[in-house]
């Protein structure tokens, strides 16, 4: 059998007054999201433990089939992952983000989606002033970098209790409260005030100011954690797996998870990205694999900006590009199931990653249908089945459970 899973990246939202009191899916056009839901079924799942942070990490592990109480271990680690990095056991991950701070207000958590390249220098400048042998900048995509402790038999510098907020959490708001604070937050708060200085003059950012474009102010550090350890996909679940994903996070999961990787030209992580060529590869990579996982960023970053019509732009895309075009090559080959589902909310309304339930529709080989006719929140909360424990849906859809 043949499985496909597509994940629009935080669709799941609120009714909105400019829409009529509608969410982005009811307003979206979404006919092939809709015929899955008709020729199957929809339901809920909650991929975000209230005592995890509702973060892409925990949800994404969740949604792919682990427990997150069980093997969550900080989203930095999983980064890591995804850029070979080997983290030894007293070693530690540290997101770091590329910000756009004016008089302690997060103006910017992606310092105006900076290019990769510009962060690539402003990254080596920081390692380059502020790393050693112990402290270590990874350049990443974009905004999204690494910082990596090493700890080389020193004592822990950092717990289980460091506290610290994501930058997308903070967006047109005082970062005052945010910053680190527990075990090793005195050395997080220490670089990220000494990057202010780092990143003042360089000439990318003289170039973006000349151009009109918002500077990198500094780096901002969070998601930390210590080294991941995974059963392989295969090792669960007896199925060999692809993913697609411009996103280091994902593609951490893809490495950790024994799966194969592939990188698709023009796939960017933001509205940009190459939604055709998503499907294009998607569709050619069921030749070779039984699972194929289409990620895509670009509604969740449309919330983090507040920006409803870019998400229904981005959700009618993968609609056609992704879902439609997959879902027909399925049916070629006999036995299948697709399910689309984001890794949690995302609503407009406060521009960040929430707990609660997101939608799911599935179809295929061995499903009965239901009544529903429409993917969205209102339809899958009126449903009867649903995962209060969101890991169990990958057993469900596998037909393991």
């Amino acid at each position: 059998m043949k499985f496909a899973l597509i994940i629009p990246d935080g669709c799941a939202d609120e009714p909105q007054e400019s829409l009529g009191g509608r969410t982005p899916l009811q307003a979206a056009m979404i006919p092939a999201m809709d015929a899955v839901a008709q020729e199957g079924f929809v339901g809920r799942a909650n991929h975000t433990p209230e005592a995890l942070p509702a973060g892409s990490d925990t949800a994404n592990l969740s949604l792919l089939g682990y427990d997150p109480m069980k093997y969550y271990s900080g989203r930095a680690p999983l980064e890591a992952a995804a850029q070979g990095i080997a983290l030894g056991p007293e070693d530690w991950a540290v997101r770091c983000n590329l910000v756009t701070i004016e008089d302690q207000v997060m103006k910017s958590f992606t310092a105006g989606q900076i290019t990769t390249g510009e962060a690539a220098e402003l990254i080596e400048a920081a390692q380059r002033r502020l790393g050693s042998a112990s402290l270590q900048f990874y350049p990443g995509v974009s905004y999204r970098n690494l910082l990596i402790y090493r700890g080389s038999g020193r004592p822990p510098r950092f717990s289980k209790n460091t506290r610290t907020t994501p930058p997308h959490d903070l967006t047109d708001q005082s970062v005052l409260d945010g910053y680190p604070r527990g075990p090793g937050s005195d050395l997080l708060n220490q670089l990220m005030s000494d990057s202010v200085d780092v990143f003042a003059d360089h000439p990318v950012n003289a170039a973006r100011r000349a151009g009109d474009k918002l500077p990198a102010t500094n780096i901002w550090l969070w998601g930390l954690g210590s080294a991941p350890h995974l059963p392989s996909f295969a090792e669960v679940y007896g199925v060999r797996g692809a993913m697609i994903t411009a996103v280091d996070l994902l593609r951490g999961l893809t490495a950790l998870l024994g799966w194969k990787r592939i990188d698709v030209p023009g796939a960017t992580g933001y509205f940009d990205t190459d939604y055709a060529a998503k499907g294009r590869c998607a569709v050619e990579a069921l030749r070779e694999v039984d699972f194929i996982c289409v990620h895509v960023e670009a509604p969740d970053e449309a919330s983090h900006e507040g920006d409803v019509e870019e998400k229904i732009k981005a959700l009618e895309q993968i609609d056609r590009h992704v879902v439609a075009p997959l879902h027909a090559a399925l049916k070629d080959y006999g036995e299948y199931r697709i399910l689309v589902t984001p890794d949690h909310p995302t609503p407009i309304r406060t521009k960040t990653h929430s707990h609660g339930n997101v939608p799911f529709a599935l179809a295929g080989s061995g499903i009965t249908p239901d009544a529903a006719q429409t993917y969205d929140e209102s339809t899958s909360e009126n449903s009867a089945l649903a995962f209060a424990q969101g890991w169990r849906l990958m057993g469900h859809f596998l037909g393991k459970d």
